[in-house]
């Protein structure tokens, strides 16, 4: 793996970066009925693992934490360390 002074000069290049909190199957009529404000209950909740993934590719793992009234990820297995 390349040392962080051989990649420095790559620092400003954007990435996506991609966690998904979960997935839901629904009819065509409940979409069609989803307004501004709406809520989709989802399965998954704070403290479970999730992927962490950049264009696509896995690159850790993290736990879904609250943050006052936000959603964040916590990191707790980066494939980039050490």
């Amino acid at each position: 793996m390349a040392s962080t002074d051989e990649i420095t000069h790559y620092a400003d290049v954007v990435v996506d970066v991609e966690v998904e909190l979960d997935r839901k199957v629904m009819t065509i009529r409940d979409v069609l009925e989803l307004d501004t404000g709406s809520v989709i209950k989802m399965s998954r909740s704070a403290g479970e693992n999730i992927d962490i993934l950049v264009h696509g590719t896995l690159i850790g793992f993290g736990e879904i934490v609250i943050i006052e009234d936000s959603m964040g990820v916590r990191i707790t297995d980066f494939f980039g360390e050490g």
